[in-house]
């Protein structure tokens, strides 16, 4: 049982130098947990190291579980629950991250790595399956209340799901039934590792959000599945494909010079300056951008449903709430308050005042992520910038 109904989305902290926890990661949800939250969630911890897509990223095996502990039990102390997001990135990673071919469900090109990607034997995709149950057993020896199974935006299950990814010819390929083959393998495992003693949630895309991607009538046949057949706790409406509508996810603006700022010296930043913005378009922000998608998928379910996607006020949440969602989740709220949940209890005029420059998305993907209100000195260039994306 949550005290309340808000949750810490699994947004990608970067804070796990040697795909380690570290106290900065410590720090981040202990004050998050201060902060009011009901619950908050770890992001993004691969299954396996092939899952890893980013350097700074949270690998869950047995030798970090004395430093997840520590975090948990510090969560638990400000009064709130813990959650770990299980994932594997499927095509999004580079073998210098993930130690071998990157592997999805058809063979193609990351053209965002860019790299090489394999398609998997059934021999990997049931080993991959069983990985995510073993992660289950990890974060629970981790003191975890609950898993969130990343099933959405562009990474592995997510790749088996979208027609836009899955090309096979055998069973995992084809019809839906055939795409859904290997959410559901890893499900099975998930849930007889979680007993009765942890909650597993799932997150998943209302819409890949392009042309050739999952729409609504397979997305919804997807979360019915999740909760009929798997027997999923609870379902995290998203939506988005990082490597093809990254800011279907996020909306706002994809701040081009940020986040070539803090790249690596090479080809790669020169190529993001003169090209990003037709690779990554900007998508306008609305608060509460999902709704209208979401109260379909709340009109058809009778399971817990978790509303995610540009939550900035007490006012709004409030409505979402109303309209008969068990929890709503928020990310950049956070990053930008950790004291938000707090602060609304105090305030039913509660705000937040993110800009939606998305400073922090450009930031993460070197550094750990963070608000530009909370970074000391920052570079002309970047003020410049972030001011420009605000309006300013």
């Amino acid at each position: 049982m949550l005290r309340n109904r808000t949750i810490r989305a699994a947004a990608f902290e970067s804070m796990c130098p040697d795909n380690a926890p570290s106290d900065m990661l410590y720090d981040y949800h202990k004050s998050v947990a201060a902060g009011g939250i009901g619950m908050t969630t770890l992001a993004y911890a691969a299954v396996t190291r092939s899952g890893l897509s980013f350097e700074r990223q949270l690998w869950i095996r047995p030798e970090v579980i004395p430093g997840l502990r520590k975090i948990t039990e510090a969560i638990h102390k400000e009064g709130a629950a813990a959650s770990i997001q299980l994932g594997h990135c499927g095509n999004m990673s580079h073998r210098n991250i993930c130690g071998c071919t990157p592997i999805s469900a058809s063979s193609g090109i990351n053209i965002y790595s860019p790299t090489i990607v394999r398609g998997m034997k059934p021999s990997e995709i049931t080993a991959i399956s069983k990985a995510f149950g073993h992660a289950v057993n990890m974060a629970r020896e981790a003191g975890m209340d609950a898993v969130e199974i990343h099933a959405g935006h562009g990474y592995l299950i997510s790749q088996f799901l979208s027609p836009y990814t899955n090309h096979r010819r055998d069973e995992y390929g084809g019809s839906l039934q055939n795409r859904m083959r290997f959410m559901k393998m890893c499900m099975d495992e998930v849930m007889k590792a979680a007993g009765s003693d942890m909650a597993v949630l799932v997150k998943v895309n209302m819409r890949d959000g392009f042309k050739g991607g999952m729409e609504l009538d397979e997305t919804l046949e997807v979360a019915r599945t999740l909760q009929d057949e798997c027997g999923a706790h609870a379902l995290i409406l998203s939506g988005g494909f990082v490597s093809r509508a990254p800011m279907y996810v996020m909306r706002g603006a994809m701040p081009i010079r940020t986040l070539t700022y803090y790249m690596p010296a090479g080809w790669l930043p020169v190529c993001v300056r003169l090209f990003g913005r037709m690779m990554v378009p900007a998508v306008p922000f609305k608060e509460a951008y999902f709704l209208e998608d979401a109260l379909k998928f709340r009109e058809a379910l009778h399971l817990p449903l978790v509303y995610i996607g540009g939550l900035i006020s007490r006012e709004k949440i409030d409505e979402v709430l109303n309209d008969g969602f068990e929890f709503v989740s928020m990310a950049r709220a956070l990053l930008n308050d950790p004291a938000f949940v707090n602060r609304m209890k105090e305030d039913e005029q509660a705000y937040c005042d993110c800009g939606h420059s998305n400073y922090c998305i450009g930031r993460m993907y070197t550094l750990e992520m963070a608000c530009h209100k909370k970074v000391k000195d920052l570079p002309e260039c970047l003020v410049k910038e972030i001011e420009q994306l605000e309006g300013k």
